[in-house]
């Protein structure tokens, strides 16, 4: 069933994932929509955000896209990290308690971050469930779970966590875009390939986020990964061949290689159960994902690139 959304409030609409929502909300032709860049709406504002959720009204929908993205600086600055992924979200979600706002919230997969010896890790390498045991191994990790409490504990009614990874898309740098970059080089590059996760299309989980805003199913945690999982090595081999390009000058390293200030998990690979018992289907498997993606233009700079004419 659809519900009547009476407005749309998009926060960090200068994002990757914002600029997607926002041009989702446009094709469905939305109304009453508000994208709320930086400039426009300061999320550590508490006054500024209760106002402009309050402006949205009972029925409103808020697209929480803003956050804290630099894993490594946020190991330096955990506290300013926190105060946007953490404190902000508790704002937030308290105004869009009081409105009568559901509120639509990104999260990652690197809430878990277990190595195979932690008894958080799932049995036989399987994907970590909505309800597995959360165990951040990293600054960032840590402030999104302060996050994730925020809005399930303050809108158990209309609050969503939607935990996503990988995410690469048109707008911003990101992994996709900097290995398509550096083909352009002739050179070969070195990839990690003992880190597994689940690459996800941000115009994909844009178009998810929305539905969920209209269809409005049962609230909670959902695993808004693309389904399958791979290495670092093996997304970098499957963007090449996609792009006509020679995979065999992506070469495997491991982590090791490329020392971090926050150390990663190496398996962050999500289970997508709860999308079926809400009757929704979960995200595409990762592959037919990114084909779509070089395929269609989600990554702006790459039409110049042998198998990837413009269209």
């Amino acid at each position: 069933m659809t519900h009547s959304v009476t407005g749309w409030l998009v926060t960090g609409a200068a994002g990757t994932l914002g600029r997607e929502l926002s041009e989702v909300l446009a094709a469905d032709g939305s109304t009453g929509v508000v994208l709320a860049d930086r400039a426009r709406l300061d999320v550590t504002d508490a006054d500024a955000v209760r106002q402009a959720v309050s402006a949205l009204g009972t029925g409103g929908v808020v697209l929480n896209a803003a956050g804290w993205t630099n894993v490594d600086a946020a190991e330096a600055h955990e506290n300013e990290a926190r105060a946007i992924n953490g404190t902000a979200v508790q704002v937030l979600a308290s105004a869009c308690r009081d409105a009568g706002a559901a509120l639509i919230h990104v999260s990652t997969d690197y809430v878990f971050g277990a190595s195979a010896s932690d008894e958080t890790w799932p049995e036989n390498g399987e994907a970590y469930a909505e309800d597995s045991p959360t165990s951040p191994i990293n600054a960032y990790g840590r402030t999104k779970l302060a996050g994730e409490t925020a809005v399930l504990a303050t809108c158990p009614d209309d609050g969503y966590v939607l935990r996503t990874g990988w995410l690469y898309g048109r707008y911003g740098r990101n992994f996709v875009s900097t290995m398509l970059d550096l083909a352009a080089t002739d050179k070969s590059v070195d990839v990690v390939d003992d880190q597994v996760g689940q690459p996800t299309w941000a115009c994909e989980l844009a178009r998810r986020m929305v539905d969920i805003g209209l269809q409005r199913p049962a609230p909670g945690i959902y695993h808004a990964t693309a389904a399958g999982e791979t290495s670092w090595y093996g997304l970098a081999r499957a963007a090449y061949a996609e792009a006509g390009l020679n995979p065999d000058r992506v070469r495997p390293v491991t982590t090791a290689a490329f020392p971090r200030p926050a150390p990663r998990p190496t398996r962050s690979v999500l289970s997508h159960g709860r999308w079926r018992a809400a009757g929704l289907p979960p995200l595409d498997h990762w592959k037919p994902m990114l084909e779509r993606a070089l395929r269609t233009g989600g990554l702006q700079s790459l039409h110049q690139l042998p198998g990837l004419a413009a269209e």
